[in-house]
């Protein structure tokens, strides 16, 4: 490789080689200042590449509940003090592992725009691409996992975490989603009311489903079931050609569902034996602004 018995300066040696399928670099500043560059050939396959989504293009009504016009905000990027207080901020640390994270937004989208390209981009290993939703008002959440999924889908990655972004999910948690070898579907240990969970459960075959009430009144299930759980809000998808397909179909026919359409579909075509299920240990839907000081106050006892 010509490039390491050339001048090329450190930094543009780094640039163009460290994220090389198959090769990781020995940066010692000693060997540098003695012009020698030193690279280390894996013989093992690489690793795979990881691209996450996380979707933040709702209105945030309850959030913004009883707040003037003008000081309305988008929930993902409030805060009150410092900057790196915020969901999205705390979660992208979170998801750092990931070769590239996608957020998409749409409501106050020119605000979020500002905070990633003028705060975040930088602070983190991951590449930030955004995405927007000019249809987060009149279609359901649904269209915003299907834009990521589309966008996340052209970089060809190896698996694909999706995630909401009003929640706060604890770091190990997290990990154990991102270091499945499986697809994954997660719970949490929050009481189930019909209000405000999203209900997940196996049935007599032992098929993973949901059951969600958008109106948030009264659930009804149907089906004998083996378990019921809440919901984590948070998936790894590991067929790329089964979930394109079900991304497709759900613009073709289903684009004013919701997010739960895509998953379901998804989950429906592929093997029950390659998904898992992850519990999250600590975990929050941040609905209020009471809900974001209380995350707050964790935040303060542990790093991102």
């Amino acid at each position: 490789m010509a490039d390491l018995e050339s001048d090329m300066p450190y930094e543009a040696f780094t640039k163009k080689w460290a994220k090389k399928p198959g090769i990781k670099l020995l940066l010692s500043k000693d060997i540098w200042g003695n012009k020698q560059k030193a690279i280390f050939l894996k013989s093992e396959e690489k690793d795979d590449q990881m691209t996450s989504i996380i979707t933040v293009a709702g209105i945030s009504s309850r959030f913004n509940k009883g707040i003037s016009e003008n000081e309305k905000v988008l929930k993902c990027i409030y805060t009150d003090d410092s900057l790196e207080d915020t969901l999205l901020y705390h979660m992208a640390g979170k998801l750092s592992s990931s070769e590239r994270i996608i957020i998409v937004g749409g409501y106050r989208y020119d605000d979020l725009e500002k905070y990633i390209n003028g705060f975040m981009n930088g602070r983190f290993e991951s590449e930030f691409t955004l995405v927007r939703n000019d249809h987060y008002a009149d279609l359901s959440s649904g269209y915003s996992l299907y834009l990521g999924i589309e966008k996340a889908l052209n970089y060809e990655p190896d698996e694909i975490v999706f995630v909401e972004g009003d929640l706060d999910i604890d770091g190990e948690s997290v990990d154990r989603v991102l270091n499945a070898a499986s697809n994954v579907c997660t719970y949490n240990h929050e009481p189930i009311y019909s209000d405000k969970a999203v209900v997940l459960y196996t049935d007599a075959d032992d098929r993973i489903k949901y059951a969600f009430n958008s109106s948030h009144g009264m659930l009804q299930i149907n089906d004998p079931f083996g378990c019921i759980l809440n919901s984590g809000q948070m998936w790894k998808f590991k067929d790329m050609h089964a979930l394109r397909r079900v991304n497709d179909e759900f613009c073709l026919r289903y684009r004013d569902s919701t997010n739960l359409r895509i998953i379901q579909s998804y989950l429906d075509s592929v093997d029950r034996n390659s998904v898992s299920l992850v519990g999250l240990d600590q975990w929050t839907n941040c609905n209020t602004r009471e809900d974001y000081f209380n995350i707050r106050e964790r935040w303060s006892g542990r790093k991102v």
